[in-house]
């Protein structure tokens, strides 16, 4: 038996005895008495070693909480990015966090290691979601839709090691735009680029440029330099991170750990090293290996039809054919890009942040029919935005210059001089509350008239009313502005006019 004190062995013992004793010598009311007697003892045994347990409240790894500065930052960002979305069209649409675990495999190629599997809780074996194109893909199939434009905000979930200063997270947030149906060759491309090029504008994150490949050109192009069909995702991987990686330790993990030969890689190198714009693409078209791939041939051919849909859009200059991109994810068919920032100083006393891409998609026609149980195909295009990458450049960007960040929209405080006016303050701000005016109190009986005041410039709020003893005699508000502290008398039938009228010249 444990080290128990006297007391407690004491109400084991007599409850060991009770329970030995014949049933009809057992009182029952005792005996359940003292077994709560005896789960007091342990529970006050077990506590003290429960809290000298070395447990810290944090977020999990990879995962934060957002402050509510943050969250005004966060919020401004996404209503940027969404009214673009619906100023093309798009309808809003919204899917499960989590999906059967069968719906999100085979989709991402090595990626589908980094996958969060659930445990199973009814019968369904269960991941977190790994993307909002694959929930996507699986609702048109579902539903049989064949054409549509939607865009969804959500959060995903991948298992990788995160980056904090680079924003990359275990969980993390997506906006998306896509285009689904069949439609004429690169329409809804261009769109799509158009689209990111008027975000990431519009969000003033410094100069940009718009990668942009195709993944038919990239197979022509493996077989042309004599790579083997059974390594092309492999190799795609590798070449997917010349953005992190010098061209020697790509070409190494090839040679190396993929078994090409030194020859081949060096024929890859020859192409992915090249980039530029249309230009690049005629030069490909006259190249002696790759014009002679069909598949190279058709890729080429929508790129040059791409390229003429984004001079008519103004964005050409934005946008670089660049043959080592390659987007490693297992669905991509056709077109594919991917925006980077053009690296900009930093201040002399920060690190620059590198935040990678910021934005990313392609052309994915075959994953709808990975659903549907007769194949049937629906083309689809689109892209995603990285509101966390975004968000670390904006966030840092504010940092720097010391921006005050309001974290409420309240336009009017309600306040008083005297002591006894709640009730007159609640009928007040009931009144704004019904008009549709933001407004606030403080939650106390008699608040002093200097603190009320002081919330209001610590807190932005733009308008005080304030109600006293000759004020309700007078039939009359006080109508105050904060930032010049000019007070005005407004009859109490006019006070929400007023009011109004002052919030829309502001």
């Amino acid at each position: 038996m444990p080290q128990l004190g006297l007391l407690h062995r004491r109400a084991w013992t007599y409850l060991l005895g009770q329970l030995l004793r014949p049933p009809s010598a057992v009182c029952i009311g005792e005996f359940h008495y003292h077994s709560q007697v005896a789960e007091a003892v342990l529970t006050s045994q077990l506590k003290p070693h429960q809290e000298k347990s070395n447990f810290i409240i944090k977020t999990p790894k990879g995962t934060r909480d957002l402050s509510p500065q943050q969250m005004v930052v966060r919020e401004k960002i996404l209503s940027m990015v969404v009214s673009c979305f619906k100023r093309h069209g798009a309808k809003g649409l919204d899917t499960p966090a989590f999906e059967l675990k069968e719906v999100l495999t085979e989709k991402y190629g090595e990626d589908s290691r980094l996958i969060y599997d659930l445990k199973d809780q009814g019968g369904e074996l269960l991941s977190l979601r790994y993307d909002l194109t694959v929930p996507f893909a699986r609702y048109l199939a579902m539903n049989k839709v064949k054409k549509m434009k939607r865009y969804h905000v959500g959060k995903v979930w991948r298992r990788e090691s995160p980056t904090i200063v680079q924003g990359r997270y275990r969980e993390f947030c997506q906006c998306d735009f896509d285009i689904a149906g069949q439609f004429d060759p690169m329409i809804p491309d261009a769109e799509c680029l158009k689209i990111m090029c008027e975000i990431l504008s519009g969000l003033q994150l410094g100069d940009f440029v718009i990668k942009v490949s195709d993944r038919r050109i990239l197979d022509g192009m493996f077989a042309v330099c004599g790579v083997p069909e059974s390594k092309y995702h492999a190799v795609c991987s590798s070449i997917d991170k010349l953005d992190k990686m010098s061209w020697k330790n790509v070409r190494h993990e090839m040679v190396e750990k993929q078994g090409l030969a030194p020859e081949v890689a060096d024929r890859i190198g020859d192409y992915v090293q090249c980039h530029g714009g249309m230009s690049l693409v005629e030069q490909m078209f006259q190249d002696p290996k790759l014009s002679q791939n069909k598949q190279a041939l058709e890729g080429l051919g929508d790129l040059k039809l791409l390229f003429e849909y984004l001079t008519l859009f103004g964005i050409a200059e934005k946008i670089s054919f660049d043959l080592s991109l390659a987007r490693g994810l297992d669905y991509y068919t056709g077109v594919i890009y991917e925006a980077v920032l053009l690296q900009t100083p930093a201040p002399a006393d920060e690190e620059p942040l590198h935040v990678g891409s910021v934005a990313a998609g392609g052309r994915y026609d075959g994953l709808v029919g990975m659903f549907d149980p007769k194949g049937h195909k629906v083309p689809c295009v689109g892209l995603s935005i990285g509101v966390e990458r975004i968000f670390s450049i904006v966030e840092q960007r504010m940092k720097t210059s010391g921006e005050k960040i309001r974290t409420t929209e309240t336009q009017v405080f309600v306040a008083t001089p005297q002591k006894n006016f709640l009730q007159e303050r609640l009928r007040l701000i009931a009144e704004l509350w019904d008009a549709g005016i933001k407004a606030e109190l403080l939650y106390k009986n008699n608040p002093k008239l200097l603190t009320q005041l002081q919330y209001c410039e610590d807190t932005g709020i733009p308008l005080v009313v304030i109600i006293g003893e000759q004020e309700l005699k007078d039939g009359v508000i006080k109508l105050r502005s904060v930032a010049s502290r000019e007070e005005v008398a407004i009859k109490r039938e006019h006070l929400v006019t007023e009011i109004q009228k002052r919030l829309s010249e502001s």
